[in-house]
């Protein structure tokens, strides 16, 4: 089952600043809904490990991403896929963008992925709720560290 997604979140900080966070394993691990591991293999590569829950399936992914058309500090497209056991997999990708704006930086992503197996018996409106319920945790927890009242002494 095919799904799309498209947004655009306004971040507390600098472009190089945001850059430097969507590479960073530690900080991404931090935002990512469920994320048990996240490992950088190469500065291209991460090894993750996510519990995820649609509806009554619950599962734990193990995947991988991978970053390529890369255009420091301005864009750079994700594709990734995991599996889930008898849960199923998924795959897919994302074009992420920034944009520098008067408050910081405007972070646009078009994201396209396919699952399969039992989470795509669920249907489409239940998969797409879901995805954006994550996707919204994932940005409010990343606006949070880039905040500058978090920022270490």
């Amino acid at each position: 089952m095919a799904m799309t997604m498209q947004g655009e979140v306004s971040l507390p900080a600098d472009r190089d600043t945001v850059w430097a966070a969507l590479n960073d394993p530690i900080a991404l691990k931090a935002c990512i809904p469920g994320c048990q591991e996240l490992e950088k293999v190469s500065d291209t590569e991460f090894q993750a490990t996510a519990k995820i829950s649609v509806g009554p399936v619950k599962a734990t992914f193990k995947g991988s991403v991978n970053l390529t058309d890369l255009n420091p500090p301005d864009s750079y497209t994700i594709i990734g896929e995991g599996q889930g056991g008898v849960a199923g997999w998924a795959k897919g990708g994302a074009k992420v963008r920034l944009e520098d704006v008067e408050v910081g930086t405007k972070l646009v992503y078009d994201v396209e992925a396919n699952v399969g197996g039992k989470i795509a018996q669920l249907g489409g409106r239940l998969i797409n709720g879901v995805a954006k319920k994550y996707a919204d945790e994932f940005f409010a927890n990343f606006a949070k560290i880039l905040s500058p009242a978090k920022a270490p002494a």
